[in-house]
């Protein structure tokens, strides 16, 4: 890829979430407890679900996979910002931005269908219980499962390669502390109408769908919770999607606050302070809000945990 001018790119500036020296340490401390607390959380997530033959349903099925994608979403921006942090670089090359941009997008848009799949499958369990496992069986979950993975490379793979077609100016420092999309196609220096086009659409056919889908059901849930005669049944009813419906309202709440705070303000500095919400925050809670909501998961993580503290002893054949 060249430059305007036909210089070789070799590197883009990554200008991060601040430019204050003494700020740093803490900087690196604060994303370096979080990030090692996303990974844990989610890693012992998808243990518990694993381990435990109790867990093995559609549901945690989804959970787990939620949990995988939490960890690579994590993982594509935060070593690397730690990693500049640490070395005091802010240089990414051309190759590894191009590649960081394409799985952000990639486990980004994977997180919101996941996260549709798992309102389809509280909408089955509640509005059509006597058939919940005949509808979602083994082979329909791997399939959307499947088919949220399909959508997501085309999606990436799509954008990525639109970008691979710019031309970038003298200026390619981008004001964030990994390569995001819109903030690499606005430093270009040729034409991005196309991009912006392509970016604008696939953003609204593949978030705004997911997010139809996930109204759509809960508005199916709700109708069909109201018509439950004893409260206790309402409630019983509502506490197996309480955990999804919090996780979903964190997500599309902290998107929509970066949208708008990139939005109204214009002030690069603060879209890359507010992207730390969905990028790093949200993923590091999910298993907290699971595990503190979700008996399931906390009984799970119990007898995980107390196998793995207190092993059993070793019966010789």
């Amino acid at each position: 890829m060249e430059l305007g001018n036909g210089t070789q790119i070799s590197e883009f500036l990554l200008l991060g979430i601040s430019q204050a020296l003494e700020l740093q340490p803490l900087i690196f401390g604060f994303f370096l407890s979080m990030y090692l607390v996303t990974v844990l959380g989610n890693l012992l997530i998808i243990l518990a679900v694993s381990s435990d033959s109790h867990l093995h349903t559609p549901m945690y099925f989804f959970l787990s996979n939620l949990s995988l994608v939490d960890i690579c979403f994590t993982s594509t921006t935060i070593p690397k910002m730690l990693w500049n942090i640490q070395t005091q670089s802010k240089a990414i090359t051309y190759e590894g931005c191009i590649t960081q941009m394409y799985f952000y997008i990639l486990f980004a848009m994977l997180d919101n269908i996941i996260l549709t799949v798992m309102a389809y499958d509280r909408f089955v369990a509640i509005c059509h219980p006597l058939h919940y496992m005949v509808i979602m069986n083994p082979q329909l979950c791997g399939l959307l499962v499947l088919v949220s993975w399909i959508l997501s490379v085309l999606n990436s793979s799509l954008n990525s390669l639109m970008v691979l077609g710019l031309r970038f100016c003298s200026d390619l420092e981008i004001p964030h502390f990994f390569c995001e999309l819109s903030q690499v196609v606005q430093i270009a220096c040729s034409d991005t109408f196309i991009n912006n086009i392509t970016m604008y659409f696939s953003a609204g056919l593949l978030g705004g769908g997911p997010l139809a889908g996930i109204l759509y059901s809960y508005s199916k849930i709700i109708a069909s919770i109201c018509v439950i005669p004893s409260s206790q049944g309402k409630y019983k009813a509502f506490s197996t999607c309480a955990s999804h419906l919090s996780v979903v309202s964190l997500f599309y709440g902290t998107s929509l606050g970066v949208y708008l705070s990139s939005t109204a303000t214009q002030n690069a500095h603060s879209s890359a302070t507010a992207s730390v919400m969905y990028t790093v925050v949200t993923p590091m809670l999910n298993p907290f809000i699971y595990s503190l909501r979700n008996n399931d998961i906390k009984r799970a993580l119990q007898r995980f945990l107390g196998r793995s503290a207190f092993p059993g002893p070793t019966v010789l054949g």
